[in-house]
């Protein structure tokens, strides 16, 4: 069965209220979580950025939720940081926690001072990262000389079972790399066309594991508020790579958006007031093979979302 959870997305909310609207969501019948992890917002009106790894221990504790996170080693991030954090987490709270790997976004990553690599050099930044992270969550004591540098780290506090470590792809060609190494696969949504040629890849590939789906979506009672919080909270996020990679700051992106219209955001944010279209978009993205799909309402409050969803769209995608 299709687990449908919520995304916690700490470049738009406050960590605390983030927290309440989590622990609202389980309570509400959502099954899971997943966390950004920026150090930046995607635009000043969303203004933003807490800690993610502080905070998912706090909500793995509040919750009995299992949780993911969206995270990129390799430069913010040294990969040895990552698989302590990521094992530490796996140790207190077994089998309800997975990590999501990716080569990042240079507004979070731009302020190590180091310049932002091609992305043919993050992607092999991050398969290095990958390898040390497993070894170190397998127990070994890495050394490592390469796109990045490890001397004899070694894991003190280790899970029973080391948890899972998925891909991150936005497009297919991507998918197929990340079934060399990942335990499942996550995207965003997109139309489904397109989600099936990405799923496609990854399973021709030989990939294993789930298929994740972010789905970003914008609801409201009033159909002109769903639509005036997506643009508002959104339209910095409608650049495909690789603008949404290589823009350094915030600011950056208010200034490339500020001629995106409403229509433009509503191409990769599911916008409507209508309870029972928002259903129909999650049985597609299910009947694609998503196994588990988060949904992020991109507003800032969640509690109309959270009591709505939970009353109405999740007994029925979930029947």
């Amino acid at each position: 069965m299709t687990v449908y959870g919520i995304h916690a997305s700490h470049e738009q909310i406050h960590p605390s209220r983030l927290l309440d609207a989590v622990t609202r969501a389980g309570q509400a019948g959502f099954g899971a979580a997943m966390s950004s992890d920026h150090f930046s917002p995607w635009s000043a009106r969303q203004g933003e950025s807490g800690f993610a790894w502080s905070w998912l221990g706090a909500a793995l504790q509040a919750t009995n939720l299992p949780f993911g996170v969206v995270t990129a080693p390799g430069q913010r991030y040294h990969p040895a940081i990552t698989a302590q954090a990521i094992g530490t987490l796996a140790a207190m709270y077994p089998g309800r926690f997975w990590a999501a790997l990716g080569t990042g976004e240079a507004s979070n990553e731009h302020i190590t001072g180091a310049g932002w690599p091609r992305k043919d050099v993050r992607t092999r930044r991050l398969r290095e990262c990958v390898d040390v992270i497993r070894a170190l969550l397998g127990g070994e004591e890495v050394s490592h000389d390469g796109l990045v540098t490890v001397d004899r780290a070694k894991l003190w506090t280790l899970p029973d079972e080391v948890p899972l470590l998925i891909g991150a792809a936005v497009s297919p060609e991507t998918a197929r790399w990340c079934a060399e190494w990942a335990d499942g696969l996550i995207t965003v949504n997109a139309p489904p066309d397109r989600l099936r040629t990405l799923a496609d890849a990854y399973r021709d590939a030989g990939g294993r594991g789930k298929l994740h789906l972010q789905v970003h979506l914008s609801w409201d009672p009033d159909e002109n508020t769903a639509i005036k919080t997506a643009h508002e909270q959104w339209r910095t996020n409608v650049f495909r790579p690789p603008v949404c990679w290589d823009l350094e700051l915030a600011e950056h992106f208010d200034i490339a958006a500020e001629h995106v219209t409403p229509d433009e955001v509503a191409k990769v944010v599911n916008v409507s007031s209508d309870l029972k279209w928002h259903m129909e978009q999650l049985h597609t993205y299910a009947e694609l093979g998503f196994e588990e799909i988060y949904l992020h309402h991109v507003g800032q409050d969640l509690t109309a979302f959270v009591d709505a969803f939970g009353e109405h769209v999740l007994p029925e995608v979930t029947a």
